[in-house]
C-alpha cells in the first residue's frame, strides 16, 4: 500500500525549487538565488538534440517580445560543450533574459517528474506554480497565461 507521491513532487511545493546549474558559456554556478525577484520564471527542459526543442526555441525567440518582463531558465543534463554549441548556434547571448545551464544530476527532471521534453514550468511572478505544458505549446499560448 505504500506509494511513492514523487511524481508530483512539483505540485506538493508549488513554488519555485532550490537548485543549482552550471551556466553556459563560462561554467559559473547559478542558484534560485540569482532570480530576480517579482518577476515570472519559465524552466524548459530540453536537450540541445531534440528536434522539437530545437523547433521550441525558435518559437521562443521569434516571440521573445512577449517575455521581456520573464526570466526564462534552460535546463539539461546534457554534456556542457553540447551545451554551450547550441547556446552558440542558437545566439542565446543576445537574450538576456535566457539562461542555459546543465543540470548534471538531473534534478530538475526528477522534481518536475518529465516523462519527455520539452518540457515547460511557468511559474508567476511570486514564485508559484502556474502550468506546466508540452512540446505542443507555443509560446505565443505561455505569454497568455503570464497575462493573467
Amino acid at each position: 500500500m505504500a506509494q511513492s507521491d514523487s511524481a508530483d513532487i512539483y505540485r506538493r511545493f508549488p513554488t519555485v525549487p532550490v537548485f543549482s546549474l552550471t551556466k553556459v558559456p563560462d561554467s559559473s554556478r547559478f542558484t534560485k538565488d540569482e532570480l530576480a525577484k517579482k518577476k515570472a520564471t519559465i524552466f524548459i527542459l530540453f536537450n540541445p538534440f531534440c528536434d522539437h526543442c530545437k523547433q521550441g526555441t525558435d518559437d521562443l525567440k521569434t516571440n521573445i517580445e512577449l517575455f521581456k518582463e520573464v526570466q526564462i531558465v534552460m535546463a539539461s543534463p546534457t554534456d556542457f560543450s553540447y551545451l554551450k554549441k547550441f547556446y552558440e548556434d542558437y545566439k542565446i547571448a543576445n537574450f538576456p533574459n535566457i539562461i542555459i545551464g546543465r543540470d548534471p544530476s538531473n534534478y530538475f527532471g526528477t522534481f518536475f517528474n518529465v516523462q519527455s521534453i520539452p518540457a515547460i514550468f511557468v511559474y508567476d511572478k511570486k514564485g508559484n506554480f502556474v502550468k506546466r505544458f508540452g512540446s505542443n505549446s507555443t509560446f505565443s499560448q505561455i505569454a497568455e497565461i503570464l497575462k493573467h
